[in-house]
């Protein structure tokens, strides 16, 4: 591939350089030079693609439609060359977006087919270097399918396709009274479709607004959060498992996963002033409802408060990262382990953390400088030691993990004023560099809004296990592809169309299955799909068709939090409208 004539400042993409001196919990030693792992270009020498470089395009097209030369996602046609669309306001940066049409209310109506509407697009657009821009589009679009898009049909339980099956447990207004149906949603109902199980209906908020964040499904217990509530049903039937629990004030944060016993950390402000902070940690078990610790979070040295917060667990640790800091606590205790602090002479300020399996670090060195590069470090949970850390080089920020284990980052940085490249990089245990994606596509997972801080796991629509990355592609109109990618060498191993005229999104790997969600249409609800990631057919198989009669209300959530668990779809929307005038919905169950 033809390179650029104007070569790069010795080490391409990546080259680790030495983190300044620091101490303290949580300062990045100097690591160790890295060990390039197969099939990782050297530092040293002209870019590869990857590295975030532009580079000549091609004599002849690629055999995709998609890319730089397609058109855009509005019907506009892109700028020739590598680099996409131009930068619109997108996650990460203020300000908060502005929803047409008043206070609270979101883009677009129930009949715009997009399964995280509102939930702006990471779009990694194709293109030969592998640049992108950020943009503000939506996730998805829809258009007609080809005759070649059959969905593959499966055998249903169900013995009541006419819809007679019985309405839904109906939670309500926010009361949690698990009365009659007031709406039969499985009305109408068709063979082979799934019921709806049981929905709740969203508790009143503010005309502006409100977030609804958090979804989690235990064995026995889906919780979800909503404005100042937390409430739990009954998996199987929606019933109430215990009382919902009320806060005094907006929740603001919460844990996106669970301690090994079932409990979450949520997090209220401290009043409802424009000086209220989120700093009000609360320790609730999932189960039985039963709340356990309370903290109040410190604010950090100045221009370093507590007015946003970001939480996240990896094993009994649970980081509380604030701007330029964070504070690590005793999940089973609530006392403090040890704080992450500026470091260095740049100096360096930890600007994001992402929990799971292991403990992410993100900081953002000299600030304005001739040297401001992001830093990643591995501390160790328990104690805030730094395991390794690798720099990226001056202008490079890291704004997403797509997983912790393994690490998956995905960086950007700008060119040309207006624009941004990327670089899609996976990580060895070690710290070094494993692969850099180098697959010519427009890939959209769909990521949330990070207004005042990182929201490293904020992304859906993507799935990662140890040795590949899946990507759902961006989709003008009709069907998408979900691209399975190589983490040894950062090269596509296989890509399946969606099947219907659709988008596909990955949601997880499990039983040697990718298990992928189809976005509903006008004349059918979504689907539920799985994919094989071995051998030489990944086909998708309909595990689950939901009922066409509720297709406006799956499609209609404004933004969404979706799972599929032991056989069961759950879909809860993550931001209430404040509509009085409707019945807005909270969180569905689907099943056979």
């Amino acid at each position: 591939m033809t390179q650029p004539p104007n070569q790069p400042p010795h080490g391409g993409f990546g080259a680790p350089q030495e983190p300044p001196p620091g101490g303290g919990f949580g300062a990045p030693q100097t690591p160790p030079p890295p060990q390039g792992a197969p099939g990782t270009p050297p530092p040293q020498g002209p870019p590869q693609p990857g590295y975030g470089y532009p580079q000549q395009p091609p004599q002849q097209p690629g055999p995709y439609a998609s890319g730089p030369y397609a058109p855009g996602p509005y019907g506009q046609p892109q700028q020739p060359g590598p680099y996409g669309q131009p930068q619109q306001p997108g996650y990460g940066y203020p300000p908060q977006p502005q929803f047409p049409g008043g206070p609270g209310t979101p883009p677009g109506g129930s009949g715009s087919r997009n399964p995280f509407k509102g939930r702006p697009a990471l779009v990694v657009g194709a293109a030969v270097a592998a640049l992108l821009v950020i943009g503000g589009t939506v996730w998805a679009v829809t258009g007609d399918g080809g005759k070649d898009e059959k969905p593959v049909a499966q055998p249903t339980d169900d013995p009541k396709p006419d819809g007679s099956g019985g309405a839904p447990v109906n939670p309500g207004d926010g009361s949690g009274d698990g009365g009659e149906d007031p709406e039969d949603l499985n009305k109408g109902r068709k063979a082979g479709e799934s019921k709806v199980l049981w929905y709740k209906e969203a508790p009143d908020a503010p005309g502006s607004g409100a977030d609804a964040p958090g979804m989690w499904i235990t064995d026995k217990t889906a919780v979800k959060a909503a404005y100042k509530e937390l409430s739990a049903y009954n998996v199987g039937d929606g019933r109430p498992t215990w009382d919902t629990i009320a806060f005094p004030h907006k929740i603001c944060a919460v844990t996106q996963d669970k301690t090994s016993d079932d409990k979450v950390v949520i997090a209220h402000m401290s009043g409802s002033s424009d000086r209220a902070k989120c700093n009000q940690l609360q320790l609730v078990d999932l189960n039985t409802g039963e709340k356990g610790w309370t903290q109040e979070v410190a604010d950090g040295a100045l221009f370093d408060s507590a007015l946003s917060i970001e939480l996240s667990l990896t094993g009994n640790t649970l980081m509380v990262g604030r701007s330029q800091s964070g504070t690590a606590y005793d999940v089973r205790s609530g006392k403090k382990l040890f704080d992450s602090r500026k470091y260095g002479d740049a100096p360096c300020f930890p600007a994001a953390f992402a929990g799971g399996e292991r403990l992410i670090q993100v900081a953002s060195c000299g600030a304005g400088g001739t040297n401001e590069h992001d830093e990643v470090s591995e501390l160790d949970p328990a104690t805030g030691k730094v395991k390794w850390t690798y720099a990226y080089e001056k202008g490079w920020r890291i704004e997403r993990a797509y997983s912790v284990d393994p690490l998956v980052l995905h960086a950007t940085k700008e060119e040309d004023g207006d624009k941004k490249v990327w670089n899609i990089a996976a990580f060895t245990a070690g710290g070094s560099v494993r692969s850099q994606v180098s697959v010519d596509e427009n890939f959209a997972p769909a990521c949330g809004w990070a207004v005042l801080a990182r929201d490293l796991r904020g992304c859906q629509g993507v799935a990662v296990d140890d040795d590949t990355l899946y990507l759902p592609t961006e989709a003008a109109t009709g069907a998408n592809e979900i691209v399975a990618i190589s983490l040894a060498d950062g090269k596509e191993k296989w890509r399946e169309k969606s099947p219907v005229a659709e988008s596909m999104v990955p949601m997880k790997v499990e039983g040697g299955n990718l298990i992928a969600y189809v976005e509903p249409a006008y004349d059918s609800g979504g689907q539920i799909v799985s994919l094989p990631v071995g051998g030489s057919g990944h086909t998708p198989v309909k595990l689950m068709q939901n009922p066409q009669g509720v297709a406006d209300i799956e499609n209609g959530f404004f933004s969404k939090a979706i799972d599929w668990v032991d056989g069961r779809f759950y879909l809860s929307t993550t931001r209430l409208t404040g509509n009085d005038e409707s019945k807005e919905k909270l969180m569905l169950a689907y099943g056979k």
